[in-house]
């Protein structure tokens, strides 16, 4: 049987006004009130209301209670038992699981006869139960609200029950003023009181209704209360798709309908709200007609389109509804309830472009936050560096990409074809500052690393050397000068780092060569300067002064370490690094590029870069003041990383025209993506030491990692192509391979060999055996066409054409494929894959001095497995800052249940 409630109601309604639905008279009992999102926003709303929760339940925990800023909120085991302890009460808020709500209800309902209304925060209830809820509320006079709500709120009584309307500080939301709103969303409904203090707006009833499928307290029951509260001129409400509960309403006084979810229309299951999915006329679009038709208007409101009545006014856009509500109260002669209080302008309180060029209308400048915010943001801006989320990064890179398409590698966001083409110092720092770096930095990235490359007296040359004279191959010999550039080899390096960060950090700073920085204000203390300084010990060491000669000569700029040079001491070659290191890191590093742990750990992958390529040219070289017969001061003070690089493959110093062909090499070789082997052992070289402990990690391990998972299959292979051109050309009389006058018929010599090949494919055929595959030639994934090209290729042989340079053993290559479809040796012409460029490139690069005898064809060899070794260190640089940042301790294991026993 229904209970009696307001005459005229075809069911029971109890709340007459909406002065009636949130007072300081309502006493509480919240079911579920330990449970996480209660304990959250319980204390809140009792202490702005007053102390209007009288108990809370959770079974099994009788007798605990739940702190607050006014007193403790006590808690029992059933809604009886807190009854029989004199807690009376009127006014139930459920919390409990959405299996668990209808016999909440139930008990609250059975055991309370004084219960007037429920507040259901739980979302998702079984459409049954809240039939079964609803029946039973109906029969017993009681008013129920939501489920899926955030509660009810008054902002004249300032009373909240429920939920969190207003968010944790009610009182600076929950303004008192004119407009009642009426929301489907709760998290809006703050939001909606928020927009209209902006316009001068104040709240008296805050009604969160949900949106589950069933709604209990819908927007009639809300138009009856709006008509019958003296407080209330107007009301908002926010409506989603779904049900009929808006549909032939007649509102007594004037409001402003926002209608969202026209993109759910063709939805065929429920995205966010359980209820906000359409049926059939319950649409975004129906809603809209339905209001529009209430309100008289013809038309959605715009800021650019002001449709509206004295009766109303339609909005899809939520920050339009303010300006919407002025219009109408204004058509109908109403004024704001006070001021404007700020704006919906956009007011970012951090802004970070990652040093994009954006229009001017978008670059907008932060403000100051209100407090407590200002002093969290401003301790966010002295937090410097990007935070990475860790994860599992098996067979996963956010370093590196291959595009299955194009085979084309790509190391943070930057091609390898587009990194062939930049100078070789921005590529070996691209790993290390995620982004290109220019001319300062790539002249100090020059200077540091040169200051490591002559290994005289270092362990590290009497360990490849050793590693060489046993007959290992590059890759050996370059770990094993690796694995001594260990953690106490750098730990004053990284801490000087460290250091610098700390000093600067917080400054107005940008960019590390901004040398009108005024750093007069940071001091060193005592121990810091220690820290810079030479020490005694290292009074014969030439480094230091060296370095800043070269820095001079050179014209690079360095906020750190001008700072440090008017210091008045002389500094370390350690000290000197780590300023250098930190220049090139700060832009990045202010701009979040990167994390500070990578700025941090910069030093040690610099020396480690000098010592690598160090390790490969022959202890010979290596003499006190001189590499190779160049002396430490024309090293320092002009060298690039392309000319030491070819230094260590020819023994000599290359001009530009030779230089180019080695930095194209180099750059196509950096990375094939983090499926590679050499990749796969430098994560795996990360892993294991645990990157969730960076501070235990070897980078130098790393790249022994790196380098351990190299050889002559991968890595070395590059000869193939070499050795299958030498053996082309064997006869042939080539002085000069840039020389397009070189006199060769190499159509006739690609004839040749196409019938001798399609001969012994036919040979191998008749013997069932397999001709080995032609190096430089096809490729599984751009084939089957009439005619093949390797995107890669094309792109080294189109950018060699715009500057008129010529290369013989190309240009064959490009011969042979044709020649070899011609005669039948293959069913269509196949591309010249991307090795056949390199192979070209770098036998041309050695050909006057293997054709003068100075090197033999193993000295090919190693040169081209050097040069692998080269790229694939910047490649292996940049999964392993990236393993580092963002990996978890041995997350590169292969799970049992993959792995598989074979006998």
């Amino acid at each position: 049987m229904r209970a009696q409630g307001i005459p005229g109601f075809p069911y029971y309604l109890g709340i007459d006004s909406l002065a009636d639905i949130a007072t300081r008279g309502d006493r509480v009992c919240v079911l579920n009130i330990l449970g996480g999102e209660s304990r959250q926003v319980t204390p809140t709303s009792h202490v702005f209301s007053g102390g209007n929760v009288v108990f809370g339940t959770s079974p099994g925990r009788g007798g605990q209670v739940l702190p607050t800023a006014i007193g403790d909120i006590p808690v029992f085991d059933s809604v009886r038992a807190g009854l029989v302890a004199g807690h009376a009460f009127d006014t139930g808020v459920v919390y409990l699981p959405p299996s668990g709500v209808r016999d909440g209800v139930a008990e609250l309902i059975r055991v309370n006869p004084a219960l007037k209304k429920i507040v259901v925060i739980t979302e998702k209830i079984a459409v049954h139960d809240a039939r079964e809820i609803r029946a039973m509320a109906q029969a017993a006079g009681v008013d129920v609200i939501g489920g899926n709500c955030l509660g009810v709120a008054d902002s004249w009584s300032r009373v909240r029950i429920g939920g969190a309307l207003g968010g944790d500080h009610p009182e600076e939301t929950l303004l008192q003023g004119t407009v009642a709103i009426f929301s489907n969303s709760g998290g809006f409904t703050t939001t909606i009181a928020q927009y209209l203090a902006t316009e001068g707006w104040g709240t008296t009833t805050l009604v969160s209704s949900g949106k589950d499928v069933y709604i209990h307290y819908a927007a009639r029951d809300f138009a009856h209360a709006l008509r019958n509260d003296g407080r209330s001129r107007a009301a908002v409400l926010y409506c989603e798709p779904g049900g009929y509960y808006e549909h032939g309403i007649s509102w007594a006084k004037p409001v402003v309908a926002c209608v969202v979810g026209r993109w759910k229309s063709k939805l065929t299951r429920a995205v966010g709200h359980a209820g906000a999915m359409a049926g059939s006329g319950d649409s975004a679009a129906d809603k809209e007609r339905w209001f529009m038709q209430a309100f008289g208007v013809d038309a959605i409101f715009t800021p650019e389109q002001p449709v509206v009545t004295a009766r109303g006014a339609v909005v899809t856009n939520i920050a339009h509804i303010p300006a919407a509500l002025s219009a109408v109260m204004a058509a109908g002669g109403a004024q704001p309830d006070f001021a404007p209080r700020g704006s919906l302008a956009l007011k970012p309180w951090l802004a970070n472009d990652q040093g994009l060029a954006i229009p001017a209308e978008l670059a907008l400048a932060p403000v100051t936050p209100p407090e407590p915010y200002a002093a969290q943001v401003a301790a966010l801006r002295r937090q410097v560096g990007a935070v990475i989320a860790r994860q599992n990064m098996k067979d996963k890179s956010g370093a590196s990409a291959m595009d299955p398409k194009t085979q084309v590698s790509a190391v943070h966001g930057h091609t390898v074809l587009d990194l062939a083409l930049q100078p070789l110092q921005a590529n070996f720092a691209l790993p290390l500052v995620h982004e290109g770096a220019g001319p300062n930095d790539r002249a100090l990235l020059d200077i540091a690393v040169a200051a490591e490359v002559n290994l005289v007296g270092d362990p590290a040359l009497a360990a490849a050397d050793a590693a060489r004279a046993a007959g290992n191959s590059p890759n050996t010999v370059m770990a094993a000068a690796a694995a001594i550039v260990g953690p106490q080899r750098v730990a004053r390096a990284l801490a000087c780092t460290r250091a610098l960060i700390d000093l600067f950090v917080g400054s107005v700073l940008r960019e590390g060569h901004h040398v009108d920085f005024d750093s007069s204000g940071i001091r060193l203390d005592a121990s810091t300067r220690a820290l810079f300084a030479a020490r005694d010990d290292e009074a014969g060491d030439s480094h230091p002064e060296a370095m800043l000669e070269a820095v001079r000569a050179r014209g690079a700029r360095s906020v750190f370490l001008d700072f440090l040079l008017r210091q008045d001491m002389r500094l370390s070659r350690d000290s000197i690094l780590a300023a250098i290191a930190t220049t090139i890191a700060w832009g990045p590093l202010v701009r979040k590029r990167i994390s500070r742990l990578t700025a941090e750990t910069l030093p040690w992958y610099l020396r480690l870069y000098g010592v690598m390529v160090g390790a490969s040219i022959p202890a010979p070289q290596h003499q006190w003041g001189s590499l190779a017969g160049i002396s430490q001061a024309e090293r320092y003070g002009s060298w690039t990383m392309a000319d030491l690089c070819f230094l260590a493959i020819t023994g000599r110093k290359p001009t530009p025209a030779q230089a180019l062909p080695l930095q194209i090499l180099i750059g196509l070789l950096i990375s094939n993506g983090p499926g590679s082997i050499s990749a796969q052992g430098a994560k795996g070289a990360v892993a294991a030491d645990g990157p969730q402990t960076p501070q235990r990690v070897q980078i130098n391990k790393a790249m022994v990692g790196f380098l351990t998972h190299t050889g002559y299959s991968h890595g070395g292979n590059g000869f193939e192509g070499m050795a299958f051109l030498l053996e082309q050309f064997a006869e042939a009389d080539l002085k000069d391979p840039a020389d397009p006058d070189h006199g060769i018929d190499l159509k006739a010599m690609a004839a040749a060999f196409a019938k001798r090949y399609k001969a012994d494919k036919r040979d191998a055929r008749d013997a069932g055996q397999e001709l080995r595959a032609l190096p430089g030639v096809h490729h599984p994934v751009f084939k089957g066409k009439p005619v093949n090209h390797d995107p890669r290729e094309r792109f080294i042989a189109e950018f060699m054409a715009r500057r008129g340079d010529y290369n013989i053993f190309h240009a064959y290559y490009r011969e042979l494929v044709q020649a070899l479809a011609d005669h039948g040796a293959t069913p269509y012409v196949f591309c010249v894959n991307v090795d056949a460029v390199i192979a070209a490139l770098l036998l041309a690069l050695l050909w006057p001095e293997y054709k003068a005898g100075a090197l033999s064809e193993r000295d090919l060899e190693t040169a081209a497995f050097t040069v692998f070794l080269y790229g694939r260190m910047i490649g292996a640089a940049a999964e392993i800052d990236d393993h580092l940042n963002r990996g978890r301790n041995m997350d590169t294991r292969t799970p049992e249940a993959q792995c598989a026993f074979v006998m």
